[in-house]
């Protein structure tokens, strides 16, 4: 089969992951093997091939927004049902943050594309107590995304503790962004975009934001909460200090730029507060998903031929992809759009 794996993790110009061919994976105890017909292109694939996360397994297939069939049925699945398969794969079940419902906290968890091979091949294998269940009739390449952009959105949305009708900032507007603005917009809240990219502040009007701006441009109004997904250090500071009394800021992503030093009287004062957002738990995601089918989330996306991962990955690096990049195992290079031009789904 077709698989990439990371070889020499550096920037991405340097051509740090490479196209394999391996033999098709077999299943262990309690796993399924999963013949894939989408998978999402995440940033934190992006961190892992450029080395701001060294890969845990050397010549790891990165990818965790996997949507597939089944091809060896487990307990729970049988063959030909689509199922995910997403960024967490493994926690131990008996530590206190599992005991507690916080698995995404467990000191033992493991990651699909980080300790495990993932979705940037035609075949992968997952432990089935980690799949997704995914019913319903939406595109596969739709789907993927929803699998870790649109789980961690939401967790971050949670997290930023947005209270009803409330003002939220978000820094950053991408895969992931654009999905959590929509459970925002969905829930009477007021949203402003704070982006670079002219495409993606485009964007953002379109799916009914009150307003898009530039990273550091003023804020319209004074925010209760925040969501930074961009990984950049510099935005938190500036986000900080857009909050009004009592707001909240969460961090999304995985990794993050040094963040500079803070001014206590200006950023944090007032009871503001700042959080992380730690992966997430089954339980966040299975309730996003129902969320997400009955919301009908429009999910923008960019295909790619499976051949193509490392244009993808090039694409989102230099803010190219507007919403989500998705890889599709059989889709010619030449039905694929040319670089950095969106489709919406």
């Amino acid at each position: 089969m077709l698989a990439w794996e990371v070889t020499r993790p550096g920037p991405i110009e340097t051509g740090p992951i490479e196209a394999v061919t391996r033999e098709i994976p077999e299943p262990g105890p309690e796993e399924v093997l999963v013949r894939v017909r989408a998978c999402g292109v995440c940033r934190t694939d992006l961190h892992v091939a450029e080395g701001d996360l060294p890969p845990h397994l050397p010549k790891v297939t990165p990818g965790h927004e996997i949507v597939g069939e089944v091809v060896r049925q487990g307990h729970r699945f049988a063959p030909g049902e689509r199922v995910g398969v997403a960024w967490l794969r493994h926690t131990c079940g008996m530590c206190a943050y599992c005991r507690r419902g916080a698995e995404n906290l467990c000191p033992s968890s493991l990651y699909t594309g980080w300790d495990a091979d993932g979705g940037y091949a035609e075949y992968a294998v997952a432990p089935e107590a980690y799949v997704y269940a995914l019913p319903g009739d939406r595109p596969d390449v739709e789907v993927a995304p929803l699998l870790c952009a649109g789980i961690i959105g939401y967790r971050a949305l949670r997290r930023s503790a947005l209270p009803p009708g409330g003002r939220l900032g978000i820094w950053g507007f991408g895969g992931s962004a654009h999905l959590a603005a929509q459970i925002a917009l969905a829930e009477g809240a007021r949203v402003h975009v704070f982006t670079r990219a002219k495409a993606a502040r485009e964007l953002a009007l379109r799916l009914g934001a009150d307003s898009a701006q530039d990273s550091f441009d003023p804020a319209p109004e004074p925010l209760d909460s925040a969501i930074i997904f961009a990984p950049a250090g510099e935005l938190v500071p500036a986000a900080l200090r857009r909050l009004d009394r009592g707001g909240t800021l969460a961090i999304a992503g995985i990794h993050l730029t040094d963040v500079p030093i803070l001014e206590y009287q200006d950023d944090l004062f007032q009871e503001r507060q700042l959080r992380s957002v730690t992966s997430n738990t089954r339980a966040d995601g299975e309730e996003f998903l129902r969320l997400a089918d009955r919301l009908g989330l429009e999910v923008t996306v960019t295909p790619y031929a499976l051949d193509q991962a490392d244009q993808a990955l090039a694409d989102l690096a230099g803010d190219r992809v507007n919403g989500a990049a998705v890889l599709v195992p059989g889709l010619d290079a030449g039905q694929a759009p040319p670089r950095g031009t969106p489709t919406t789904g």
